[in-house]
């Protein structure tokens, strides 16, 4: 979005996120522009790090990148936990950006999960193969425990704090779990994100669980507690649905390249999804994973209207 590129000439995304006027701004562009049905706020998954004791750059054409990576248990046991408090920030945004939006519409808080943050602490970065939090995680796995219940106590005390600023609905992104089988998640991951959730049960606020490439993690991530589960491209709603249980929500699943086809096969496409949902209650319709750069902001316009009209019929 152009009025999103005209406030990133000026700043880095961490200017961006620590001052809440301006990520609230952010927040709203995509409502001043689009009729969608709920806003989420601006931040990155990352800020926790950074909180805990991580150094975070944002490097030019290469993404996130930390200095001084986790690769031993004096690394895990240097991790300060701050239940939020050092990310008072982004609940201030969250706080300005519910009162700009006046119950437009609500307003979603998220969050990164533990293995996501775990990887990234880790690796130093992104990874196509994870092959260094693996190994930290086999090798280590009393002090890997440590690190993941260290941010999930983090993460807990982070979202905790946008609920109680006015956060309707928080999501927690679990980007990379899919790497994972499902032996792996249940030992080493699925009771710390419990923890999460747990804690935030009595906030009363819907919880959504979201991760890519998890279609044989379902299961296991529903167990986790979230009362929304996301559903990525790589599975069709329905059966995604099926394997969750229809008394479950699920917000999902266009593959978001999709938006750069044709409009003709958008609406196939979208049709399909809904076609799928068969019209029960509890279905959030939205893409498989984040909006891409370069995205025809055309077709995103159509394909709100197709969801909305189609969704009426």
């Amino acid at each position: 979005m152009p009025e999103y590129q005209r406030i990133r000439a000026k700043h880095s995304i961490l200017e961006v996120c620590k001052t809440p006027e301006l990520a609230a701004e952010v927040t709203l562009q995509p409502i001043e522009r689009f009729p969608l049905d709920a806003a989420i706020i601006f931040a990155d998954i990352l800020l926790p790090l950074e909180a805990m004791g991580l150094s975070l750059e944002f490097a030019e054409g290469e993404g996130p990148v930390i200095h001084n990576p986790v690769r031993d248990r004096n690394g895990v046991d240097r991790l300060r936990v701050t239940d939020g408090q050092a990310l008072a920030y982004v609940a201030d945004a969250v706080r300005v950006a519910r009162r700009a939006l006046n119950d437009r519409v609500p307003l979603i808080g998220f969050a990164g999960a533990p293995f996501t943050l775990a990887s990234y602490a880790i690796e130093g970065g992104g990874s196509r193969n994870y092959i260094l939090t693996k190994q930290f995680m086999y090798r280590e796995p009393e002090a890997w425990h440590r690190l993941l219940d260290k941010l999930a106590r983090e993460v807990t005390g982070y979202l905790r704090q946008q609920i109680r600023e006015g956060a309707q609905a928080i999501q927690l992104f679990d980007s990379w779990v899919g790497c994972l089988s499902p032996g792996d998640y249940a030992e080493y991951v699925l009771p710390h994100v419990r923890v999460i959730f747990e804690g935030l049960k009595r906030e009363s606020v819907p919880l959504i669980y979201f991760g890519t490439g998890t279609s044989t993690l379902l299961r296991l991530m529903r167990d986790a507690g979230g009362t929304v589960m996301g559903l990525d491209w790589r599975i069709p709603l329905d059966e995604g649905w099926e394997r969750l249980g229809h008394d479950v929500a699920v917000q999902g699943n266009l593959d978001p390249v999709v938006l750069f086809a044709p409009l003709g096969e958008i609406e196939r496409r979208v049709e399909d999804i809904l076609h799928r949902a068969g019209g029960r209650p509890g279905h959030i319709f939205n893409l498989g994973h984040g909006i891409l750069p370069g995205t025809p902001m055309d077709h995103v316009a159509a394909a709100i209207d197709m969801v909305h009209k189609l969704s009426q019929q």
